[in-house]
């Protein structure tokens, strides 16, 4: 890569080399690590390539000038393999995208499935269909003063299938939330919950409920923790602008009783945080390997990055604080899933949490937390188990599920496919849905 033309060149720069490489590797580890991003060590074999990118980089440009037009393309293209592998596996870490197809389809903004134009809509209605349909739509942030991306909503074969002339059924309506690092549309391009609810609705002659896709980030790495603070009100814009869209556009059901909400990682903290703070909009909850509550790093930068400082804020979004605040529930339920601890857990792309959403800052024995709250190392499940236990406590009818896998996007597919028979059950009244479809 570089045009070395004396033994005192060669020896002079190639240590600068290795300097940048292990200086870049330095960095990265600081980042990944003091930010809260991932909870367990990485694969040797990215720190490896990070490095690798810095080296190129330093030869690149210290051996540029003078060089030969190939030895220039060289520089460039070992920098560009490098910058790839460093994504090959970082992406084998996460299982963000499974597929090239589907990492093409997300980085071009590829329609999505059954996706449609919202104008081609209202010439599908009245129509049999043995699947759903995916709609762009159009959310006000003028409650929340929220900036999100554009948001969608799928629609069930019952609901485009039922008369034209006729308001649309009232539909029960499940809230899709993803990871820290997102996109809306993760739950449908990686999690493949398009396809997993109209198998759904195939099985059940055409019944299941609509899935709302909403931005919860505003952009890929703004961590919200879908509470209201100095990243956004997004607590705001779930409950005071999504949802009532859909109820309005969509002739969705009101019923909090008709209302739940599913989270992978971030979002399994959000469903449970959501539901618990406000009963009279949802009543079920399935949290996928969320955290004990909204975090981003210790309690002190927790407080700091996503409360502006305030421990009451802080405190106003702790879902263990929530429930003993509000009391006894009624007709509130949650489902937990978590791994038994067979496949490894990964703290990145889907989350970035320590396991269990909780700091590391020890215990004094009193139920499993410190003075300040906080729990003791230890797993999400801990934290499901925690969550669950004080939920009972408070009338919240929950269960703790097992599967095998790690923190990654397929363990949260599975975990969707194996609750929603359950939630649509809890969602749907007993008139509206043949008594099969809970099975």
């Amino acid at each position: 890569m570089l045009a070395f033309r004396t033994r005192r060149v060669y020896l002079l720069w190639l240590p600068v080399a290795i300097a940048g490489g292990v200086a870049l590797y330095l960095l990265a580890h600081h980042i990944l690590t003091t930010q809260g991003l991932a909870s367990d060590p990485a694969p040797a074999a990215l720190w490896w390539w990070v490095a690798a990118v810095g080296f190129c980089v330093v030869l690149a440009i210290v051996g540029f000038r003078g060089a030969r037009w190939f030895t220039r393309t060289a520089s460039v293209l070992a920098i560009i393999a490098t910058v790839t592998c460093v994504g090959l596996v970082g992406n084998q870490w996460v299982g963000y995208y499974r597929t090239v197809q589907a990492a093409w389809g997300a980085l071009t903004a590829g329609p999505l499935p059954d996706q449609i134009a919202a104008g081609d809509l209202p010439a599908l209605r009245g129509k049999p269909t043995n699947t759903g349909r995916v709609v762009p739509i159009t959310t006000p942030d003028d409650i929340s003063g929220f900036p999100h991306r554009g948001e969608y909503i799928y629609l069930p074969p019952q609901w485009l299938s039922a008369p034209a002339n006729q308001p649309p059924p009232k539909l029960p309506v499940i809230m899709m939330l993803p990871g820290e690092f997102n996109t809306p549309a993760d739950w449908m391009r990686t999690g493949n919950a398009v396809q997993i609810v109209d198998a759904f609705a195939a099985a059940h002659a055409g019944h299941a409920p609509i899935l709302v896709f909403p931005d919860v980030n505003g952009s890929f790495n703004n961590d919200t923790e879908c509470v209201n603070g100095p990243r956004g009100n997004v607590a705001d814009h779930l409950t005071k602008e999504v949802r009532p869209q859909v109820i309005s556009q969509f002739g969705a059901d009101p019923s909090p009783k008709a209302w739940g909400i599913v989270g992978w990682s971030m979002g399994g903290t959000c469903a449970i945080d959501l539901t618990v703070m406000h009963p009279e909009d949802f009543s079920a909850f399935t949290d996928i390997a969320g955290d004990l509550g909204p975090v981003s790093g210790t309690k002190a930068q927790t407080v700091a990055r996503l409360f502006g400082g305030s421990t009451a804020a802080w405190t106003a979004f702790d879902p263990t604080s929530v429930m003993t605040r509000h009391g006894a529930y009624t007709g509130v339920v949650g489902w937990f899933a978590d791994s038994d601890g067979k496949g490894e857990h990964r703290h990145f792309g889907g989350g970035h949490h320590p396991p269990g959403g909780q700091y590391h800052q020890g215990g004094d024995g009193t139920g499993g937390r410190d003075g300040g709250g906080m729990m003791p190392p230890g797993t999400e499940l801990n934290a499901a188990k925690q969550l669950c236990t004080t939920a009972k406590t408070v009338h919240i009818d929950c269960t703790v599920h097992l599967s095998d896998g790690g923190h990654t996007w397929q363990f949260a597919e599975t975990a969707f496919t194996e609750s929603l028979g359950w939630m649509t059950g809890e969602l749907s009244a007993p008139a509206a849905v043949p008594a099969s479809v809970a099975k």
